[in-house]
C-alpha cells in the first residue's frame, strides 16, 4: 500500500472510530424526552453526524445554487421536480380511495409537462388545479398502520418507523429512479437534493442564533408536519394527558 492510500486508510478509519464512539455514547443517554422517541439517545449521535455532513456537504452545494442562479430560474428547477412527483402523488391519492384527487394529480402533469414546458412552469396551479404532497408513509397512516417510534438514519434524516418501511416504494415510485444510465439518474437525484435543501435556507436563518435544541426542534417539527400530510391540513385537535403529553386525536396515526 502507497504512503497516500496509507494515510487515506487512516483517515477513513479514525472517521469510523470517531463515529462508532459517537453513537455508542449516545446510546448510553438514559431517559427520552419524548414518548415517541425511545432511541433518542443513538438518534442524537446520528444527528450530529447528519448535521455535520449537512454543514461540509449538502449546505453549501445549497447556498451555492441558491446564490448562482436568478430567482426565475429556481423557480423553474423547483417547478420541474415538483412535476415528476405529481405521479407519486396520484398514485397515493388513488391508494387511498381519493379518486378525485388523484385524477387532478394526473391532470397537473399532463397539463404542465406539455404547455409547461416539462414542468418547468406550474401552469396547473395558475389554473386553479390544487398541488397535493402525498407519499407512501401517508398511504400507510390511512390504511391505519400505526406510526411506530422515531428513527434517524444516515443521511436520510429522522422518521418514525412506518415511513423508513414506505421508503423503497416511495423511491421506486418516483420517476427520476427509471431514467437511463447510473450518471444521469445520480445527476437527477443529487440536483433534487440540492433544490430541495436550498428551500430549506429560510428556515436555516430563521433559527440562527437562537439558542434551542435543534435536534428536538428538528424532530418536532417532523411530527408537526408528518400529522399535518396526513389529515390532508387538518390535524385532528391533541389533548395534554396528566404527565404533559400530547395525544393525539388520531391515536393510529
Amino acid at each position: 500500500m502507497s504512503m497516500k492510500g496509507s494515510e487515506v486508510y487512516k483517515y477513513k478509519k479514525t472517521i469510523a472510530v470517531l463515529a462508532t464512539g459517537m453513537v455508542l455514547s449516545g446510546c448510553a443517554t438514559s431517559q427520552p424526552s419524548h414518548p415517541k422517541d425511545p432511541f433518542e439517545g443513538f438518534n442524537r449521535a446520528m444527528f450530529q453526524i447528519n448535521d455535520a455532513l449537512d454543514t461540509v456537504v449538502l449546505r453549501p452545494a445549497a447556498v451555492v445554487y441558491d446564490n448562482v442562479l436568478p430567482s426565475p430560474a429556481k423557480t423553474g428547477v423547483s417547478n420541474f421536480f415538483s412535476n415528476l412527483g405529481d405521479l407519486r402523488n396520484a398514485a397515493n391519492n388513488l391508494l387511498q380511495g381519493k379518486v378525485e384527487a388523484a385524477f387532478g394529480d394526473l391532470f397537473r402533469f399532463a397539463l404542465n409537462s406539455t404547455w409547461g414546458l416539462l414542468g418547468v412552469l406550474d401552469i396547473a396551479s395558475e389554473a386553479g388545479i390544487p398541488k397535493h404532497n402525498e407519499d407512501f408513509g401517508q398511504t400507510l397512516a390511512v390504511w391505519g398502520v400505526g406510526d411506530g417510534p422515531y428513527l434517524v438514519l444516515p443521511l436520510l434524516g429522522g422518521r418514525n418507523i412506518r415511513d423508513t418501511a414506505a421508503l423503497p416504494v416511495d423511491y421506486y415510485s418516483h420517476p427520476t429512479t427509471y431514467v437511463e444510465g447510473d450518471a444521469a439518474k445520480y445527476s437527477f437525484k443529487a440536483a433534487e437534493i440540492v433544490v430541495k435543501r436550498a428551500e430549506l435556507l429560510p428556515a436555516d436563518r430563521a433559527i440562527e442564533g437562537r439558542m434551542i435544541d435543534k435536534y428536538a426542534y428538528m424532530r418536532d417539527a417532523y411530527f408537526q408536519r408528518r400529522n399535518y400530510l396526513i389529515h390532508d391540513g387538518n390535524p385532528p385537535i391533541e389533548y395534554e394527558d396528566f404527565n404533559g403529553n400530547g395525544i393525539d386525536g388520531d391515536s393510529g396515526r
